[in-house]
């Protein structure tokens, strides 16, 4: 059995990468897509996705076991992937994770093959939307465009644009992952995943 491919997928706040994946985890399943959950140290009724709930002890000590393929900080929270992915990778599963821009190099180090994906947006419309959500500032606002501005996406990464309707972000995505899943030449299926 050929081995799937693990897509990291990363975009700055705004960019609406938490509802693309939210598509692409109900309708992905044809194509043998799979959406890992993350796991937060943040409660289960916070809003966003649909996130692993656990209190800092019980991410520790599932980190202390080894149960953690990657591991994160980020806004004063823990996030983390659960070792299952590398078993859905292992069985020909895509495999999509819910990424950070700052942790990508210790993701490539380790899955060497993983392949990367921004999902982006215009200016205007993640500013628009960091807006709507009503959470920050203008000076915060402002502050997340800079970064966003200053991002260099790597260079073999795959770049989904959000600007139209959700689906169309959401099969843009599924169709590249299946254009890379069944290409003849594609490493993507003689490599197995550590």
């Amino acid at each position: 059995m050929s081995g799937g491919r693990l897509y990291y997928v990363m975009g700055p706040s705004g960019a609406g990468k938490d509802s693309v994946l939210s598509w692409v985890r109900e309708h992905g399943i044809p194509q043998g897509v799979l959406c890992a959950h993350r796991y937060i140290t943040r409660p289960a009724h916070a809003g966003g996705e649909n996130h692993v709930a656990l209190s800092d002890a019980e991410f520790e000590s599932r980190a202390l076991r080894g149960l953690f393929a990657l591991t994160w900080q980020a806004h004063g929270l823990h996030y983390g992937i659960g070792r299952e992915i590398e078993h859905w990778l292992h069985r020909g599963a895509d495999v999509l994770v819910n990424g950070s821009r700052d942790a990508y190099e210790q993701a490539r180090e380790r899955f060497p093959a993983l392949q990367p994906v921004l999902i982006t947006a215009s200016r205007e419309a993640i500013a628009a939307r960091l807006a709507a959500r009503g959470r920050e500032s203008a000076a915060d606002i402002a502050a997340r465009l800079a970064r966003s501005d200053a991002y260099e996406a790597p260079q073999d990464a795959l770049v989904i644009h959000n600007d139209g309707s959700l689906a169309e972000a959401g099969a843009a995505l599924l169709d590249a992952i299946w254009q890379r899943s069944h290409s003849a030449d594609s490493p993507i299926r003689s490599k197995k995943q550590h």
